[in-house]
């Protein structure tokens, strides 16, 4: 007797599933050169700026990736770009692989950075088409997870493996692969239109002005505040506990208090006013390391880090669910992407901290940044008084 086929609602979990494995593992292979920083340091002799700048040119790749990429899949399909882009990603930790020398690193961050452009923005996207504001969240989460593990499982093998420069890549490669496998095969299952189970509610002042009006101010401080948290600050404390164990344990504490806000805030179905929250811990932070000056303590890492945490997990889900919330469905991949472009633009943090920091000193940079989170703060929190926010109404106690 032939079994049934899966009814629509399985298929859907099987294809969200796929999505959610991909973007973990692109976030993996976007973040988890943070800990093979300190490796290179060491085995190649590469300088500091030099590999901050590798860290940080990855986001030259992505940023077209993220806004061509959500406007593509507008117009052929989430799975068209997700799975080439993710493919892409997978090519560029291979070419990481096999080449350490400079020009290799460079071209390899930039092409991670090209193929998770287009996975991450279309991904979210496709993640939101399939099961509405609960897809979104878990596309927030999932994207964390694979940032917070990468650094801290590729630190653990760099620290502790028999081959630091090359086991973390080799894994990252595998892991990618099999994500990218599993999505293709699940989403093809979901032949049927997603969009006809998870329909976009109508509702008044959705459109792209009011979209990015309301997510845009959060993006900045999102990946502003991570990397702060797990590549300026440890390259910063004493040399006698650098190296990269230290790199993903900050990671794993910053992303993984991210993640947890972010399930927290799911849970008890917290409203649009914890974005306001996530720009004053963004401030927060950015004052806490800067107070720890140029060779801050490494006790000041378990404080400062999860206050940099809980503000990128707030900013990236608020920002994300503002867009679910208000952008036409349309519109939905583009208008993703160009979130992600400003929540990328903290990845140049940490370079541009190293080239202020002769001029300015290690401490001024963060003190100045903290303004503007708090500017951002204070306007979002007004404008919830006067301005009507469509989750207001759905979230009374915010």
């Amino acid at each position: 007797m032939t079994a049934a086929p899966p009814a629509p609602a399985r298929q859907l979990s099987r294809a969200l599933a796929g999505v959610l494995a991909v973007l973990v593992t692109t976030g993996w292979a976007a973040n988890h050169f943070a800990a093979m920083i300190p490796v290179l340091r060491e085995h190649e002799g590469l300088s500091h700026a030099l590999l901050d700048g590798v860290f940080g040119i990855y986001a030259l790749g992505l940023l077209p990736g993220l806004v061509g990429g959500g406007a593509l899949s507008d117009r052929v399909g989430r799975a068209a770009v997700v799975l080439p882009g993710a493919t892409i990603a997978l090519a560029g930790t291979v070419l990481l692989l096999v080449r350490h020398d400079a020009a290799g690193l460079v071209a390899g961050r930039l092409v991670v950075g090209i193929g998770a452009g287009l996975a991450i923005g279309a991904g979210t996207a496709w993640a939101t088409d399939l099961r509405g504001k609960v897809g979104t969240v878990l596309a927030g989460v999932a994207l964390s997870s694979g940032f917070a593990l990468g650094p801290f499982v590729s630190g653990l093998l760099a620290e502790f493996g028999p081959r630091p420069l090359s086991l973390p890549f080799v894994l990252s490669a595998a892991l990618s692969a099999a994500a990218v496998a599993a999505a293709a095969v699940w989403s093809r299952s979901a032949h049927y239109a997603a969009a006809d189970l998870q329909p976009v509610v109508p509702g008044h002042g959705r459109s792209v002005a009011a979209a990015l009006s309301w997510s845009l101010p959060l993006a900045p401080w999102v990946f502003a505040c991570v990397t702060v948290a797990f590549v300026t600050f440890p390259a910063r404390v004493s040399s006698e506990y650098a190296g990269p164990a230290l790199t993903g344990a900050a990671a794993l504490l910053a992303l993984g208090s991210g993640i947890v806000v972010q399930a927290a805030a799911r849970r008890r179905e917290w409203g649009p006013r914890a974005g306001t929250v996530g720009a004053v811990l963004a401030g927060l932070g950015f004052l806490l390391v800067g107070a720890g000056g140029a060779h801050p303590p490494l006790w000041l890492l378990p404080v400062a880090a999860p206050v940099l945490g809980v503000a990128y997990g707030l900013c990236l889900r608020e920002g994300l669910l503002d867009l679910e919330s208000l952008a036409p469905k349309t519109a939905r991949g583009t208008l993703t992407g160009v979130f992600y472009v400003g929540t990328y633009l903290g990845f140049a943090l940490p370079v541009l901290l190293v080239v202020l920091e002769p001029a300015t000193g290690a401490s001024l940079p963060l003190f100045a940044l903290a303004v503007p989170a708090f500017v951002v703060a204070v306007v979002r929190a007004r404008r919830l008084v006067v301005a009507e926010h469509p989750r207001t109404a759905d979230v009374p106690h915010g």
